[in-house]
């Protein structure tokens, strides 16, 4: 399988760069095996069923981009230089691995000044990023993130636009909880407190498991075939109530939809062959792509993906290629957004 078979074209225009207001107006393509339905996320109780269990992915993203400066004492007096970091995960002892632009002008040793809330001393360098020790640990270096730091937006967006202080809301879901990503589980953007609460009216079920998305999610796929792809690694959390309540769902015949295929992914690392979900808390690196067997996923609630995208190649698994290929050519034509603030589709394939 080539990654060209995962290739679409995607005029920059639908590319969105602010989400839909309020969130649950947003489009949704409900695919239903070979139907196509054209609706509104808020109308999503039209296309589930009482006892249905949606898994909701509790990450919080954190404020992880962060601008500073360091300071080098030279022959000609100290010199300074303006760093850009982003942090990408936390490493043993408290420490933090993150990408810096400009790399090249940092030395272990040195300090960024991220104003006067937070500094950071490099502990090491790669190739690949820097390893960083904050001057704060805990709630206190949660405080001073928020003080200094921005939403890291994807790629695609950052370079149409800066963030600023309304992402802080819009690229965060409504049920947060658990800090520790740097990108959002996108699909869950949709959801607000009115939807929730329409949902529940009618016996939709939830359950919260926890997945913190890396920075790793948007890296491209190199290689052209694409089982020689190797995926980002990301700490996965699920809990013994929410192992339970699939497995209860499972057992009762009724439909187990992950909202986001990080709750996907997820669900499906934490399962067994047989299909029962046991109570996990590890890193996940699982690729799923055309041929995989879905052990407990019966839909998929999820947005618009990337060209040639590992995501893409996981919608295809869950749908067939060329029916993913019919639903995204639908969804260009009919102008839907694309990407983490986009629109959304409700994939469950056929009986």
């Amino acid at each position: 399988m080539r990654l060209s078979d995962f290739d679409f074209e995607l005029p920059e225009g639908l590319i969105a760069t602010r989400p839909a207001r309020p969130r649950s107006s947003a489009r949704l393509l409900v695919a239903h095996g070979h139907s196509t339905t054209d609706a509104r996320v808020s109308d999503l109780p039209s296309f589930l069923r009482p006892g249905d269990l949606l898994v909701l992915n509790d990450t919080r993203v954190i404020p992880a981009r962060l601008t500073g400066t360091r300071t080098r004492d030279s022959a000609q007096g100290p010199a300074t230089a303006r760093i850009e970091v982003t942090l990408l995960e936390p490493a043993p002892g408290g420490q933090w691995q993150a990408l810096a632009k400009p790399l090249r002008k940092l030395r272990q040793g040195e300090v960024i000044r991220f104003g006067e809330a937070l500094s950071a001393r490099v502990e090491a360098i790669t190739d690949a990023g820097l390893t960083l020790s904050f001057d704060a640990e805990g709630e206190a270096f949660d405080a001073a993130l928020a003080q200094v730091g921005a939403m890291p937006l994807p790629p695609y967006i950052a370079a149409l636009r800066a963030p600023d202080d309304q992402d802080r809301t819009d690229y965060q879901t409504v049920w947060a909880e658990r800090p520790g990503a740097v990108a959002a589980p996108t699909a869950s953007l949709h959801f607000d407190e009115p939807l929730l609460a329409s949902l529940e009216a009618m016996g939709v079920q939830r359950v919260h498991v926890t997945l913190h998305v890396g920075a790793g999610t948007f890296l491209p796929v190199k290689t052209d075939d694409v089982s020689q792809h190797r995926m980002h690694a990301e700490r996965g959390i699920v809990t013994a109530e929410a192992a339970a309540a699939i497995n209860a769902a499972k057992a009762e015949g009724r439909r187990v939809i992950p909202v986001g295929t990080t709750a996907l992914r997820l669900i499906e690392s934490a399962a067994t062959e047989d299909g029962r979900i046991h109570p996990f808390d590890a890193q996940t690196d699982i690729f799923i792509r055309p041929g995989y067997r879905f052990r407990v996923t019966d839909g998929l609630m999820t947005n618009f993906h990337l060209p040639k995208s590992t995501l893409m190649m996981l919608v295809s698994a869950l749908m067939g290629t060329e029916r993913i290929r019919a639903i995204y050519a639908h969804a260009v034509h009919e102008n839907y957004r694309f990407f983490s603030y986009g629109d959304a589709s409700l994939l469950i394939p056929g009986d």
